[in-house]
């Protein structure tokens, strides 16, 4: 396949992570050192909407400072802005994909790369295909982004990382707060996961340096049991009066109901998705009604997504890697696919980059394993703990600035 030269576009898409930002660092690295391929870099703001609407940043201007990335690495959330969009298929929504390939015609845009999680590359998957049957030569690629580690294929996501470490770290702080009284207590922990609890897993973490994880942790995985629930912890109480759970909001009952859904009146989302919120609150009314002790709920909400202070070196290595191979890979002739992280070793912990057909992942969800989680689903197993440990570690060199740390605002 011959060299394709033109320029190049970014987005971002669906929920900001710590790392989202180093992805997208490491797309313009990887297009500013093929400048003999790839002219002008682009930024679409708020995603394919904003595109659509010819909303675009010049990177290439914007970055002609290369220090300015590092500083973009250790920012937040999407610099670039987001959105949800539901992308229809070109047979039901045709305009919109003309619509598409005039605005790439119009900035002479030969490379499309889209950082997302499940939604994005769905969108990912109806854009290549339409630009493979059209008469327009343009390279299409996805690269994984979410919190939610549940993207097929790749062993682990860009994002997930540094959210596991928030969650890690404050269900050890809140487990050295409960602990410190006599008092008979439930703590109840809610945490980000619809579909599958890789989020949730975290809360186990705290082991590996010497600490305690929650007593029990509730995945969506499994079938949530309340009777059973509440006799486990009627049971812990007997040896400590202080217990911590930790829970994803998607957790479910055996009818398949979320044990969060009563509390949101069954709002859903562009996507079809049910809204869901107060899981935590549910049980926390459980054992006041059942026990009888104190009980509160914790919400992790939005820190758990953009929480840089306590991001994973790990993770933004990757996540820099991971755009850059991005770029490598369009060049290469390579479209419709989206970028992996491949686990080669765990110890040593050695990834390598790759990618795979994204007609495989669109729309997939990747739930945590059976064999990492324990016989009695209220528990992480040893293999769990082993998957998770090296995503984790190290931390970022933080610039500060009048004692904040610095972020870019695009």
């Amino acid at each position: 396949m011959g060299i394709l030269r033109g320029n190049a576009v970014i987005g971002q898409s669906g929920g900001p992570t710590a790392a989202i930002n180093a992805t997208l660092s490491g797309v313009i690295k990887g297009a500013f050192e093929a400048r003999d391929v790839i002219g002008t870099v682009y930024g679409m703001r708020n995603g394919i909407e904003g595109f659509l609407a010819e909303n675009l940043i010049n990177l290439t201007e914007r970055f002609a400072n290369g220090d300015d990335l590092r500083i973009l690495e250790q920012t937040p959330a999407a610099a670039l802005g987001s959105c949800r969009k539901k992308m229809k298929s070109p047979d039901v929504e045709p305009e919109t994909y003309e619509r598409l390939i005039e605005i790439f015609k119009k900035y002479d845009i030969r490379y499309f790369f889209y950082i997302g999680g499940n939604d994005s590359m769905d969108t990912v998957s109806k854009l290549s295909q339409f630009a493979a049957n059209h008469d327009y030569e343009m390279r299409v690629i996805g690269v994984p982004k979410t919190i939610d580690n549940d993207l097929m294929v790749t062993d682990h996501t860009p994002g997930f990382g540094s959210a596991a470490k928030y969650v890690a770290t404050t269900v050890k702080e809140v487990i050295r707060d409960t602990s410190v009284y006599t008092l008979k207590a439930v703590t109840i922990i809610e945490i980000m996961g619809r579909d599958a609890g890789w989020l949730t897993t975290a809360a186990a973490l705290p082991v590996i340096s010497g600490g305690k994880g929650p007593d029990l942790i509730y995945l969506p995985e499994c079938t949530f049991d309340p009777e059973k629930f509440i006799s486990d912890i009627v049971e812990l109480q007997k040896d400590h009066p202080a217990i911590v759970v930790a829970i994803s909001e998607g957790i479910r009952f055996a009818d398949g109901r979320y044990v969060g859904e009563g509390m949101s009146a069954r709002k859903v989302d562009a996507f079809g998705h049910v809204a869901l919120s107060g899981a935590g609150k549910v049980l926390e009314e459980l054992v006041k009604e059942k026990i009888g002790c104190k009980a509160r709920s914790i919400e992790l909400n939005l820190p758990q997504r953009a929480a840089a202070h306590l991001a994973s070196l790990t993770d933004i290595t990757e996540s820099v890697g991971v755009g850059r191979h991005a770029v490598e890979c369009a060049i290469d002739g390579e479209s419709g696919v989206m970028m992996t992280i491949d686990r080669v070793s765990d110890n040593p912990y050695k990834v390598s980059f790759g990618s795979s057909d994204i007609s495989g992942i669109a729309n997939g969800v990747k739930g945590v394993p059976a064999e990492y989680i324990n016989a009695e689903c209220n528990g992480i197993t040893e293999a769990g703990i082993n998957y998770l440990r090296p995503l984790i570690i190290g931390e970022l060199d933080t610039v500060y600035e009048e004692g904040m740390p610095k972020h870019i605002v695009l």
